[in-house]
């Protein structure tokens, strides 16, 4: 994933604790302080088809640094029981484009749909950064024909019918699902793409993959056995100079 930036030193969580949610929301870029949390984990070799382990926090972009905007209207509550991967079926051809597909996105939601938000709770770009998306206690959507109450919805950006998932990508997907798998007392067992549930290709040949052969899984797995990582949302000006950044390619 990308480096951390201006983030909240957040508890790790076991498998008996709910993994937190922390909020990183700078005063302004003169006053903000820096916390880096240490690198302590050693990277070894990785036999072909597993996903690298780092365990630390997932730090997401907050809606308003990214620019989507506030939901349109009420939304459903719901209880998390499983977790269901997509990908947006927009062939990302440069990351430096992310934080621009995902206004388009929620545009294409919000209003051609007339959806009240982004239809997934969270987005994942091909460098690994993480974008907040509808409010994980509320249902998401689909244009297919499948019930999302309960589905805690992580979306990839891009097109895996037609290009390779990136090793970053796939990591921080890893990362978020393992925190939600935790924070939600959901068994990483569930974790399957949106073609099991509907009639779509949905989350493209390359990524479904690593979920039908159990690489995703695994990793998730590996992730809550060394301490699955909390979850930080980063807002404010060092949120804004990391979408600054992305669209730099620098991020």
């Amino acid at each position: 994933m990308a480096g951390l930036v201006g983030v909240a030193a957040a508890t790790r969580a076991s498998t008996a604790t709910k993994a937190p949610i922390t909020t990183t929301t700078p005063a302004s870029s003169a006053t903000t302080s820096t916390t880096r949390i240490p690198s302590t984990t050693t990277t070894m070799p990785q036999p072909a088809g597993t996903i690298a382990t780092a365990v630390g926090v997932v730090q997401a972009i907050c809606r308003s640094a990214w620019g989507e905007r506030e939901p349109s209207g009420p939304m459903t509550s719901h209880t998390i029981d499983r977790m269901t991967v997509h990908h947006t079926a927009s062939l990302l051809e440069g990351n430096q484009m992310a934080p621009a597909l995902a206004r388009v996105h929620e545009n294409r939601h919000m209003v051609d749909r007339g959806w009240v938000d982004l239809a997934y709770h969270f987005l994942v770009d091909a460098n690994g950064n993480v974008y907040e998306g509808r409010p994980v206690t509320a249902v998401g959507d689909t244009m297919t024909d499948y019930d999302p109450t309960g589905h805690f919805l992580v979306c990839a950006e891009g097109d895996f019918n037609n290009q390779a998932i990136p090793a970053a990508q796939v990591s921080a997907v890893a990362d978020v699902l393992a925190w939600g798998a935790v924070h939600f007392e959901v068994d990483p067992s569930t974790i399957q793409g949106h073609r099991d549930w509907a009639t779509t290709s949905c989350p493209g040949d390359n990524f479904y993959s690593l979920i039908s052969e159990g690489n995703l899984e695994q990793a998730v797995r590996d992730r809550i056995a060394a301490g699955a990582p909390g979850l930080s949302i980063l807002c404010g000006d060092a949120a804004e100079q990391r979408v600054a950044d992305i669209e730099a390619g620098l991020a």
